[in-house]
């Protein structure tokens, strides 16, 4: 969308993984380390990313990895598979790099890798990318996602300013998804779950029906394309939201995979712009 993270020049890492934990029924918790690692550079904001390379199976490349080579030499569909996650944490004084993915079974390439990798084996990567951290100078703070969304929420609450206050809605499928949150004084966390409903259904709701304590908001809204597309305009055209105030974005899109999402992506950003351009006029 129009608030689309800062593109950084993509840097090869190679991190070694260091321990795995499921810290709840469908989240598992990686751990990067290794020399390779020392100067990272993640913390400037809380939506950090990193993008992920998967080999094809059966596909031979350079050892070290080195993408200009692979691009050179190997067709397109047999470049290494990219998926983007958010930054969890960066320690860089024990050099460990803490990213959570979303897992349910068999069911896509990240999640999967995640629940069978071994300490050890290392894993390729770009980044850190990212825009968004909560403004020192707002009134006060808005944070919305979904499990896609939890890791930089997670990582904005505990950078959010004393004495501002916080509205903070996370959808998950129930009960048993949610997290212990580090946060100031302040700040109220609602999780809602979903069940067998639509994703971001209750987000919306939520969102719609909250008192704002105020205009002087600072807002960070992402995860499902659909929902954050309805917020969007909720947030823009109901509540009069300026764009400097919102990071707002889809992380995703029901029934796509990343590949099909990011191809669609912009179309859909364009669509979602002129649409509120119209209603704003």
């Amino acid at each position: 969308m129009a608030t689309e993270p800062a593109r950084r020049r993509p840097r090869l890492h190679r991190g070694t993984v260091l321990r795995t934990e499921r810290i709840t029924p469908h989240m598992i918790r990686v751990v990067l380390g290794g020399e390779a690692l020392a100067g990272f550079g993640a913390g400037e904001f809380t939506d950090h990313y990193v993008k992920l390379l998967f080999p094809q199976p059966g596909v031979t490349y350079p050892d070290p990895l080195d993408m200009e080579k692979v691009r050179e030499e190997l067709p397109r569909e047999q470049w290494p598979v990219t998926r983007t996650y958010t930054v969890r944490s960066w320690d860089p004084d024990a050099v460990e790099l803490t990213i959570d993915f979303v897992h349910h079974g068999d069911k896509g390439l990240a999640g999967p890798w995640a629940a069978r990798v071994q300490a050890g084996e290392e894993i390729y990567f770009n980044g850190p990318g990212g825009a968004y951290a909560p403004s020192a100078d707002a009134g006060w703070h808005l944070l919305v996602g979904d499990e896609s969304a939890l890791p930089a929420i997670a990582a904005s609450l505990e950078r959010l300013p004393v004495g501002a206050p916080a509205r903070v809605f996370v959808e998950v499928a129930g009960p048993e998804e949610e997290q212990d949150l580090r946060a100031p004084a302040g700040t109220e966390i609602v999780w809602l779950h979903r069940g067998g409903g639509q994703v971001g259904e209750l987000l919306v709701e939520a969102v719609q029906k909250l008192d704002f304590p105020g205009d002087d908001v600072h807002a960070f809204v992402h995860g499902e394309a659909n929902f954050v597309k309805a917020l969007r305009r909720h947030l823009r055209v109901d509540r009069g939201l300026p764009l400097e105030r919102l990071s707002i974005s889809g992380y995703w899109r029901r029934g796509r995979d990343e590949d099909g999402w990011q191809s669609s992506k912009r179309e859909w950003n364009r669509q979602v712009e002129e649409e509120e351009a119209s209603a704003l006029s």
